[in-house]
């Protein structure tokens, strides 16, 4: 995998990603302000396209955290029915149907999103890393853990699924969920401006959300920080992550 270049933590970041035609960081934001085109292409419904959609709701919600107005679109096979519904389980928010769609809206970038083996296309491209899958799904399972663990390696690093690794992301998961909303009945605090700028930095760095869920395991035990901060990193974190880190809020513990 082609280094990536991290900026400090306190500086303003621009999103990057590796373009995998050339190995070398491009901007994924236009440079000037105009509409970016997500086009994702998975042919079939498997785990490995389903973790290209998972990476492609990550790009448009970064971008979207960023300020860039995004279109997405889906180029699928002839399963695209069950690979849309296994994204929406997934908690992948909807992709339209054309890639035409947003002609003339003043586009000025498109990224396509794919797996490795993935058609030759034009423009930048982010190459997705396979998934190979040990681990039958839990039935009635909580599909977060899956996207957990999907998260939880770099895209450009393939996955193998395996029984602990999907404990581990479900422990994670509970424990988080509990954990923010004991913070949430604390005294809110702003997400302080270091701890903001790691977690910017992490994602706009080829998106590199391992680094973020890094970020978030130091926010939970680091003793100088108030659990209103807590909360508040947490809550700006999931709005990338999409783990419904706040949904036990309000539950009795």
């Amino acid at each position: 995998m082609p280094a990536r270049l991290r900026p400090p933590a306190y500086a303003r970041t621009v999103l990057r990603i590796i373009d995998a035609r050339t190995g070398e960081p491009v901007h994924a934001a236009p440079a000037r302000r105009g509409l970016t085109r997500v086009e994702v292409h998975a042919p079939g419904s498997d785990t490995t396209d389903l973790r290209v959609l998972l990476v492609a709701d990550l790009l448009v919600r970064a971008l979207e955290l960023g300020g860039t107005p995004v279109w997405a679109t889906l180029t699928g096979g002839h399963r695209q029915a069950e690979l849309r519904a296994g994204a929406a389980v997934l908690g992948v928010r909807p992709f339209e149907d054309s890639p035409d769609v947003g002609a003339g809206l003043g586009e000025a970038q498109v990224i396509h999103v794919a797996g490795e083996a993935g058609a030759a296309s034009d423009g930048v491209r982010i190459a997705v890393a396979p998934v190979w899958r040990a681990a039958p799904p839990e039935p009635g399972g909580d599909p977060a853990v899956l996207r957990l663990a999907l998260l939880a390696r770099h895209h450009s690093a393939p996955v193998r699924l395996e029984a602990a690794g999907l404990d581990d992301a479900g422990a994670t998961l509970a424990r988080w969920r509990s954990a923010v909303a004991q913070w949430a009945r604390r005294p809110s605090r702003p997400v302080p401006d270091d701890v903001r700028g790691r977690l910017r930095a992490a994602w706009e760095d080829d998106l590199d959300v391992p680094a973020v869920l890094d970020v978030l395991r130091h926010v939970e035990t680091d003793p100088d920080l108030p659990d209103g901060a807590r909360f508040e990193t947490y809550a700006y974190a999931d709005r990338l992550l999409g783990l419904e880190l706040t949904r036990d809020l309000g539950n009795p513990s």
